[in-house]
């Protein structure tokens, strides 16, 4: 038998090159994409580079069957791979990632069942070493003489094949940032301050990411993100100068799309974006930019930890709970675990695979910030003494058909992890006037985003948002989105008679995909002062006017312009 299992190791490391070198390959087309302006193109790749993994793992397995007669259930001969592949990955740069690969192609044959370090990788069987470089991972500036020339050398080393518009006038504009925002809080000799940038830059949607940090002597790094874009004359420029902790964290947060980087070994890459943004978790990084099958890894790892590390009790989540969707969390964890329902409260009509397209939907189309992502899982195992008696037997009453209990465990079959938030309309319950007007601005911001992105979100309830640490409004109720494309969008006929102006049901006829905005006001019930601001601020909201119009954008072919910064750290181009 060891032989067989020395030949399917190899196999199943080749296959994981084969996933390594196609993802690499899409990722790298990302600089002439963005040179390009190819929108389309940057859309696409984003898809197709999400299909490599799955479909890597897919393909292996005839050739796995084959090469043992289809006996790949044989758990001792899974016990003799596992061994093997772990001695193939001792050397390798990216051993990590093809930990999770073989943890793929295990649970594709048996089902996440028997999931064990035995047969696994439950835990790595390797401890990263902190100081090991095998590729350039950042270039180092000094200021030799005043920062402008400093500013200039940097842009110099990172051309594209496009020009800047007006390069004199982007320099500059972060110059003055970093005298007026930076340079007062130290006082330091100017050649004691290093500046490290990123070799790889980061690409998403329509932008160009420089990533880097100014190393003070004695203090913190202080993170910084240079956004580049495309004015309207097919030139470049330099749209802003992010440095502060929080609004960096944004431009990497769960609500975007995943950013395309080079990354010859990824470990490298979260190290050096953990040492600016410490307080994000290692799976959030590694998801930032695409590797979302090992995110879930490192997430499921940290969960671990997490519960040898607490004793607090698995609770339902704060809200209203979901017609479709049964919801609880760890109020020591900020993530919630969402369940499909197995019967759903009336008047849904949705069923289960209708809504695991719409999740597949969200996690493959532009996020805009306004999203959250979401990460499935299948056989998901939970210490039963972390679970009330009466948190359980409600889950089980609503989804008996997911679950698997034993003394000691509690399986659940599928569920969704999704980032823990503050439903908003619990959050104005407490909120002041002036956290009202912010926080409903942030609401209808959300909405047009989403929209000008092509996603309708269906029931725009305000329990179906959550408010982020940061202030920002999220959706993240995902069983009745669709593409705008598909919507009809009307106004209510004027009633010509008495009878139809009392009517308690429509008098009219409405189509399967006919939307009325007037009746949006009917999300505020209860609330007048949401509504109160929301009708100041985003009225337009409630015009089918308005939504049309964005609907012949997007089909005229329109690339929506969503960055992950405030409008006002922008230069004013």
């Amino acid at each position: 038998m060891s032989s067989s299992a020395h030949r399917l190791a190899r196999t199943i490391l080749n296959g994981f090159q084969a996933m390594f070198a196609d993802f690499q390959n899409v990722t790298l087309g990302a600089k002439a994409r963005f040179e390009q302006g190819d929108w389309h193109a940057v859309q696409q790749a984003q898809a197709d580079r999400l299909e490599v993994y799955k479909s890597k793992v897919d393909n292996l397995m005839p050739m796995l069957n084959t090469m043992v007669n289809n006996a790949l259930d044989n758990l001792e001969l899974w016990r003799e791979v596992r061994g093997h592949y772990e001695q193939l990955i001792r050397q390798h740069s990216n051993y990590e990632i093809a930990e999770t690969f073989f943890n793929s192609v295990f649970c594709k044959v048996f089902g996440h069942h028997h999931i064990s370090d035995d047969f696994a990788f439950v835990t790595s069987s390797q401890v990263r070493q902190a100081n090991s470089i095998d590729f350039p991972l950042y270039n180092t500036y000094h200021i030799e003489t005043d920062i402008r020339r400093l500013i200039s050398q940097i842009l110099q080393d990172y051309a594209f094949a496009v020009p800047y518009a007006k390069l004199e006038q982007d320099v500059r504009n972060i110059a003055r940032t970093v005298y007026r925002d930076i340079v007062p809080h130290y006082r330091v000799a100017r050649e004691a301050i290093r500046v490290d940038i990123m070799d790889s830059v980061f690409y998403r949607n329509k932008g160009a990411y420089l990533v880097g940090r100014i190393c003070v002597p004695n203090d913190d790094a202080i993170p910084f993100v240079l956004p580049i874009l495309h004015g309207d004359d097919g030139r470049l420029y330099i749209d802003a100068l992010i440095h502060e902790p929080d609004e960096v964290s944004i431009i990497f947060s769960f609500t975007r799309s995943y950013f395309m980087v080079d990354a010859p070994t990824p470990s490298q890459i979260v190290a050096f974006l953990h040492s600016l943004m410490p307080h994000k978790k290692i799976y959030e990084l590694y998801a930032s930019f695409g590797f979302r099958k090992h995110s879930k890894t490192e997430f499921y790892r940290d969960f671990v930890k997490h519960l040898q590390d607490s004793d607090d009790l698995f609770v339902v989540a704060p809200g209203i709970k979901g017609m479709v969707m049964s919801v609880f969390t760890l109020p020591s964890y900020d993530i919630v675990f969402k369940i499909i329902k197995d019967r759903f409260t009336p008047p849904k009509d949705v069923t289960a695979e209708i809504v695991k397209e719409k999740y597949k939907l969200v996690t493959r189309h532009d996020r805009v910030g306004r999203m959250a992502d979401t990460q499935e899982f299948r056989g998901f195992r939970f210490p039963r003494q972390r679970f009330d008696e009466s948190l359980l037997q409600e889950l089980l009453l609503e989804a008996p058909s997911q679950f698997e209990i034993s003394d000691t465990e509690v399986v659940i079959k599928h569920l969704y992890t999704e980032r823990r938030m503050i439903p908003l309309n619990l959050y104005l319950r407490n909120a002041d006037p002036q956290q009202v007007e912010d926080v409903m601005d942030e609401y209808g911001n959300a909405i047009k985003q989403l929209a000008a992105a092509n996603i309708f979100p269906g029931d725009m309830l305000l329990k179906n948002f959550g408010v982020t640490r940061h202030g920002r409004v999220v959706f993240y109720d995902y069983d009745e989105i669709c593409h705008i494309t598909e919507c009809n969008f009307r106004k209510i006929p004027e009633p010509r008679t008495e009878e139809q102006a009392m009517a308690s049901q429509p008098w009219y006829s409405v189509g399967a995909n006919d939307i009325f905005p007037e009746e949006f006001r009917l999300f505020f019930s209860g609330n007048p002062g949401a509504r109160k601001a929301f009708d100041t601020l985003h009225s337009e909201l409630y015009e089918a006017d308005y939504w049309q119009g964005l609907k012949e954008q997007i089909e005229a072919g329109k690339v929506v312009d969503v960055f992950p910064y405030r409008r006002k750290k922008r230069f004013g181009h």
